[in-house]
């Protein structure tokens, strides 16, 4: 299963790698992180733990985290697919982008990457991914990236006492590829 994948737009999904640790901590600074990690990542070492444990999980067949880089290494963000249900041949996806990478694109083109690998090197058939109802960038990757609506999923998550709707989104390796950005 490839650990690279160039995509034509120039991005790359690569594997974390250690020397990533000051780049996912910064990223990890910003307020609109707030919720993507089950602990805190606000230094070096919990960076380096981060990165480990994707690196674990990937080495374990469960879930499949790419940092997003350009051409010159500069960490844009993360796509990933996990958990993995083998069983029934299904993922997640999430995603996230540093804050200098917001508003161009880039998580939708790693999304569809992603997807693609995943269809093809992972061998999955169906994806799924989530936001908040209250997120309409978020929605926009999704449906820029292929994913199409199917539902709506009441107060599925709380952050700070606060219980939001998340609206389901899904792609199956058997849609057609959404139309290039």
């Amino acid at each position: 299963m490839r650990d690279r994948v160039d995509t034509p737009s120039g991005l790359v999904l690569r594997r974390w790698k250690a020397e990533d640790a000051q780049a996912v901590m910064t990223a990890f600074a910003d307020p609109f992180m707030r919720g993507q990690s089950i602990e805190p990542v606000d230094s070096v070492p919990a960076a380096e733990r981060w990165i480990t444990a994707h690196g674990d999980q990937w080495a374990a067949d469960s879930s499949y985290s790419f940092a997003v880089v350009d051409g010159g290494g500069l960490v844009l963000g993360q796509v990933c697919v996990g958990p993995v249900d083998r069983r029934h041949a299904t993922g997640w996806v999430s995603y996230w982008t540093t804050a200098a990478a917001r508003g161009r694109g880039i998580a939708s083109r790693s999304c569809r990457a992603v997807a693609r690998w995943a269809f093809n090197d992972a061998e999955l058939f169906r994806l799924e991914l989530g936001h908040r109802v209250n997120n309409p960038a978020s929605c926009g990757v999704a449906r820029a990236a292929g994913f199409a609506v199917e539902g709506q999923q009441r107060q599925k998550l709380e952050y700070d006492g606060v219980r939001f709707d998340v609206e389901l989104h899904a792609r199956l390796a058997t849609d057609a590829e959404p139309v290039s950005l």
